[in-house]
């Protein structure tokens, strides 16, 4: 499979450079820059949005790039931030740097006119804030950019060059924060956006942000963080969001990521913080000892998500978000489960479960506790964020809310990484993009209307804040009165939210724990 996925890639590139010439010049605020036409498409690759984030600017917000003379050729994917491993199973490894913080832009604009504006979409990769790149094939914009949009994927500061708190940091911070180097990224890069896109044909008051697992829980940070208030005008999240109570994942808390970042540093050996800023990069990957994650500081994230949108302190944009129907299948290695040891094997992972909890998932036989683990790892990973984040939109802000369930079974190989996985964690993005070909699968007719109605569900929505439009089914808005959820597959049709009785024996169990005091290590 690895080399069946290594193959399309090759083949790619080589069609690629078959047919490439040179895109129309375009003059941003640091200097000019030619990319490359194809299909019709301009295409600019590894465009400098932020200063390289090494040497002293290693661990603080980025900078402005620096202007240069001349004519930039922006024709190559820049490497990707630091990591070790990939984000996807299949995926080829992405060349890696420090000096990272570039972007990539699809845009079919002609520039006929100085005046010509289209939607932007812009794609934060998800890969638990250890992995994940702006140039991997499947989240290439090109499918999208012809129906009439532009589409930006941009890098971040990931691990713990992206995501590391510590003492030292935040005293040395005019915010006295630190931690959220990666999240910073994100906003400089949409603040790059804001400035520039229309010079490549774009709309800057048209911004979509997007993303997948560990990039739509940026997205819910985005949609809760003051610094990027005006900086997007519609947010998509797909099976990710920041919301469970931070009683139980007291790690998202400054005082305590600072402790954190504290062992880690004494892990690698430096006693200061200039010492942490001449270790080599490699040294800081691989061995990220947890840090990776975001925290709620004074500067990116003054309070939770949840708190945010609970108090109606959000960014208050129309929003599209949902998760697949086997997203456990993905992550959770069930093959060793059994019956007689599942409740103590969940103890020993999680820790003591409330009795509710564990009476929501049942089973006698061990098959039936292998799904019933698939269902809990479901329900705690992505089902109760998701449901959540459309309960808090629709009951405290103004805008629309448009809730998915994606079930669509990609004809994944029979032996490869990817067999028996059903709808798991990633399955949409295939649909998402329209890019069922980057894969040497069988896909079915079915499948190429799914991909269709899909990828015309989401540039209807990021064109209008609204996914419907001519000859797609009806999608209805979610609302606190009416819960109205579409399952996207073949046929697509309109419900419920899915598994709602678990998600209510979840619901009240993170209520209750909400109201208890928590304290800092």
């Amino acid at each position: 499979m690895q080399k069946q996925w290594r193959f399309v890639c090759l083949a790619l590139a080589a069609i690629q450079m078959a047919s490439v010439a040179v895109a129309q010049r375009v003059v941003t605020e640091s200097g000019a820059l030619s990319g490359i036409r194809e299909s019709g498409l301009s295409i600019y690759k590894g465009v400098s949005f932020a200063a390289p984030p090494v040497g002293d600017l290693r661990w603080r917000p980025p900078v402005l790039a620096a202007p240069w003379t001349g004519t930039h050729k922006a024709d190559a994917f820049a490497p990707a931030c630091m990591q070790d491993g990939v984000s996807m199973p299949g995926e080829t490894p992405p060349a890696v740097s420090e000096d990272c913080l570039y972007l990539n832009i699809w845009t079919p604009a002609k520039k006929k006119t100085a005046h010509e504006r289209l939607p932007v979409i812009v794609w934060i990769y998800g890969g638990g804030y250890i992995n994940g790149s702006a140039s991997m094939p499947l989240y290439w914009g090109d499918r999208l950019a012809r129906k009439g949009v532009i589409v930006v994927t941009i890098a971040y500061r990931i691990g713990p060059l992206g995501f590391l708190a510590h003492p030292e940091l935040t005293r040395e911070s005019p915010h006295h924060s630190s931690g959220n180097y990666g999240l910073m990224d994100q906003v400089a890069a949409l603040e790059w956006i804001h400035r520039n896109i229309a010079a490549f044909g774009g709309d800057p008051k048209n911004v979509t942000i997007a993303g997948q697992s560990s990039g739509a829980m940026s997205v819910s940070i985005l949609m809760a963080s003051p610094l990027a208030k005006g900086l997007f005008q519609r947010a998509i999240g797909e099976s990710g969001g920041l919301f469970e109570p931070i009683q139980i994942a007291p790690k998202y808390l400054l005082a305590n990521a600072e402790h954190d970042g504290e062992k880690y540093a004494a892990s690698l050996g430096a006693a200061t913080l200039p010492e942490l800023r001449r270790l080599p990069a490699i040294k800081l990957t691989g061995n990220a000892g947890g840090i990776c994650h975001p925290v709620i500081d004074p500067y990116v994230l003054p309070v939770s998500p949840y708190d945010a949108f609970a108090s109606g302190q959000q960014n208050d944009v129309p929003l599209l978000l949902g998760s697949n129907a086997d997203e456990a299948r993905a992550l959770v290695d069930v093959t060793q489960v059994k019956a007689a040891t599942f409740a103590s094997d969940l103890e020993h992972s999680f820790g003591a479960l409330p009795p509710p909890l564990l009476s929501a998932y049942p089973y006698v036989t061990d098959q039936e506790a292998k799904q019933a683990r698939l269902n809990l790892e479901r329900d705690l990973r992505f089902g109760w964020d998701m449901w959540t984040w459309a309960r808090l939109q629709a009951g405290s802000g103004q805008s629309s809310v448009y809730y998915y369930s994606f079930r669509q079974q990609p004809p994944f190989p029979v032996g490869s990484v990817y067999d028996g996985w059903g709808a798991s964690h990633f399955a949409e993005l295939w649909y998402v993009f329209d890019h069922l070909d980057q894969s040497p699968w069988h896909w079915s007719a079915a499948d190429r209307k799914v991909a269709e109605e899909v990828s015309g569900y989401w540039i209807n929505f990021t064109k209008s804040g609204n996914p419907n439009g001519t000859g797609l089914p009806t999608w209805p808005a979610f609302t606190s009165t009416d819960s109205k959820v579409i399952y996207l597959g073949d046929p697509i049709v309109i419900g419920g939210v899915a598994n709602i009785n678990s998600l209510k024996v979840f619901d009240a169990v993170y209520t209750a724990v909400r109201g208890t005091p928590f304290a800092a290590r």
